[in-house]
C-alpha cells in the first residue's frame, strides 16, 4: 500500500533554497530585498546560537559524569586532538595539489574582477594579530577566569574544559550529584525539544539568507572566478568521497548511509553557511547513530574550533589561487611553509568571525603573497563558504563514529536499527 508523499524537513529547506534564490534573482539589486529578508534570516540564525550553549553544557555535564573517569577523558582528549591534526592536513595538502594541478588562477584578467570589501577581515586580523596566538595561548585561553562571560560570548573551548570538569566533580561527589544530574538531564531533554521546534522555522530562514544573498550578486562578477569555484566544489566533493569515504571504510562505515542520516542538517547548512545552525541536531543524530553521549558532546563541539576540514581545504587553495593570479611562482619550500603555517593559524584563531578569510589574511605575508588579492574573492566568498561548511559538518561527524570506535564504545546494533528506522518510509512508499 502507498503512503501519500511527505512534505519532510529537507524538502521544506529544498523550497526555500530555490524560492530564495529565485527571489533573489528578480529583485537583484534592490536593498529593499535585505531591509525585509536579512531581519528573518538573523532571528533564524540566533534562535539557534540561543541553545548551542545550553545543549553543550548538559550533554556534556550528562555525559563526562556518566563516565566519572579522568583518565579516559585524557585519552579521548589526546586522541581526539591527534586525528583533527592529521586529517586537517590532509585536507591542506589536498587543496594545494588541487591548485596545482588545474591552475586556476592563471590567465585571469583582474581588470574585469570587481573588488569587494575585506576592511572588516583586516580589522579582525590586527586584533588576532596583536594579541600572541601560539600553541601555548591556545592552551591558556581554553582555561576560562569566567565562564559566564565565556558561555555569554559562545566560546567552545573553555565551555568544554568547564562542563569537563563540573561533569567529573558531579560523578565524585556519589549521591549527592543525582539531583543535579537529573537537573541536567531535564535541561537537555528540554532544548531538544526546543531545538526541534526552531528546526520549523528553518525555511523561513535560508529562504531569507539565500535570497539576501543572491540579490547581492552579479553574474558579471561570478563568471571570471567560475574556474575557481568549479574547482573547489570538485575537490570538496572528491574530499568527502575519498578522504572521509576512506577513513569511514576503514572504521566499517560507509560515508553516505552517514551522509543520508544528516541530510536534513547538510542542506541547512550549506544554505545558511553556519556549522553553528546544525550543531544541535548533529550531536542528537551520531548519539542515535550508535556513538556514547561523552564522545558525541566533546567531540563535535572540539571539533568546531580544531577540525574544520573544508576550510582548511579551501585556505591552501585559495592561498595558491592567489598567487597563480599575480604570476607568482611558489617553490616547493615555500608551498610546505605555507601548509605548516596554515597547520598553525587554522587551529590557532578557530571561532573567529569569517575565520577562513582572517586565516588567510594572517597566512599570505608569510610566502610573499599580496593580501589585496584576496578582496577578488570576496565578493564570491558566500558561495564557497556554502561548500566548506558541508565539508566541516561531515568531517566533524565522521570523527565522532571514529573516537567511539577507536575507544572500542561504538554501538553497531544501535547504529544499524537507527539507519533502517530512517529508510523505513521510503521502503513503505515503494511497497
Amino acid at each position: 500500500m502507498k503512503k501519500k508523499f511527505k512534505f519532510s524537513l529537507a524538502y521544506q529547506i529544498l523550497t526555500g533554497l530555490v524560492l530564495g534564490i529565485i527571489i533573489g534573482a528578480i529583485f537583484y539589486g534592490n536593498p529593499a530585498v535585505e531591509t525585509y529578508l536579512q531581519p528573518i534570516g538573523t532571528i533564524f540564525l540566533n534562535m539557534i546560537k540561543m541553545i548551542v550553549v545550553p545543549i553543550i553544557i548538559s550533554t556534556l555535564i550528562l555525559g563526562v559524569a556518566g563516565t566519572g573517569d579522568i583518565k579516559q577523558l585524557g585519552k579521548l582528549g589526546g586522541k581526539t586532538l591527534i586525528y583533527f591534526e592529521v586529517v586537517t592536513t590532509i585536507a591542506i595538502i589536498v587543496g594545494v595539489l588541487a591548485a596545482n594541478i588545474f591552475q586556476p588562477g592563471h590567465g585571469i584578467d583582474m581588470s574585469s574582477l570587481s573588488k569587494g570589501n575585506i576592511d572588516q577581515y583586516v580589522e579582525t586580523t590586527e586584533e588576532v594579530q596583536s594579541e600572541s596566538h601560539g600553541v601555548l595561548d591556545i592552551l591558556v585561553d581554553i582555561v576560562p577566569s569566567n565562564v559566564i562571560k565565556s558561555m555569554s560570548e559562545g566560546d567552545m573551548l573553555p565551555i568544554i574544559f568547564f562542563s569537563v570538569l563540573f561533569g567529573l566533580g558531579i560523578a565524585a561527589i556519589g549521591e549527592k550529584g543525582k539531583p543535579v544530574l537529573a537537573f541536567f538531564e531535564g535541561m537537555a531533554e528540554a532544548m531538544f525539544w526546543v531545538t526541534n521546534m526552531i528546526m520549523k522555522f528553518a525555511p523561513f530562514g535560508v529562504f531569507a539568507l539565500i535570497g539576501v544573498t543572491v540579490s547581492k550578486f552579479g553574474l558579471e562578477s561570478l563568471l571570471p572566478l567560475g574556474k575557481l569555484m568549479i574547482l573547489v566544489y570538485v575537490t570538496m566533493a572528491f574530499f568527502i568521497v575519498v578522504v572521509l569515504g576512506g577513513i569511514a571504510k576503514l572504521v566499517g562505515i560507509n560515508i553516505f548511509h552517514l551522509i543520508k542520516v544528516l541530510k536534513d542538517e547538510l542542506l541547512l547548512a550549506y544554505s545558511t553557511s553556519s556549522s553553528e545552525t546544525v550543531l544541535p541536531k548533529v550531536i542528537q543524530k551520531m548519539e542515535k547513530f550508535g556513538c556514547p553521549k561523552d564522545i558525541v558532546s566533546f567531540v563535535v563541539p572540539t571539533g568546531y574550533s580544531f577540525n574544520l576540514d573544508g576550510s582548511t581545504l579551501y585556505q591552501a587553495l585559495a592561498a595558491l589561487f592567489i598567487a597563480q593570479m599575480y604570476n607568482i611562482d611558489l617553490s616547493i619550500t615555500q608551498q610546505i611553509t605555507l601548509i605548516l603555517v596554515l597547520m598553525v593559524t587554522s587551529k590557532g584563531i578557530a571561532g573567529v568571525p569569517g575565520v577562513s578569510f582572517v586565516v588567510l589574511l594572517a597566512t599570505l605575508g608569510t610566502v610573499g603573497i599580496p593580501l589585496e588579492g584576496l578582496a577578488f574573492i570576496a565578493g564570491i566568498d558566500r558561495l564557497l563558504d556554502m561548500a566548506r561548511t558541508v565539508v566541516n559538518v561531515i568531517g566533524n561527524a565522521l570523527a565522532t563514529v571514529v573516537m567511539s570506535k577507536w575507544e572500542g564504545r561504538f554501538d553497531s546494533k544501535k547504529k544499524v536499527e537507527y539507519y533502517s528506522s530512517i529508510n523505513q518510509p521510503e521502503e513503505t512508499v515503494q511497497a
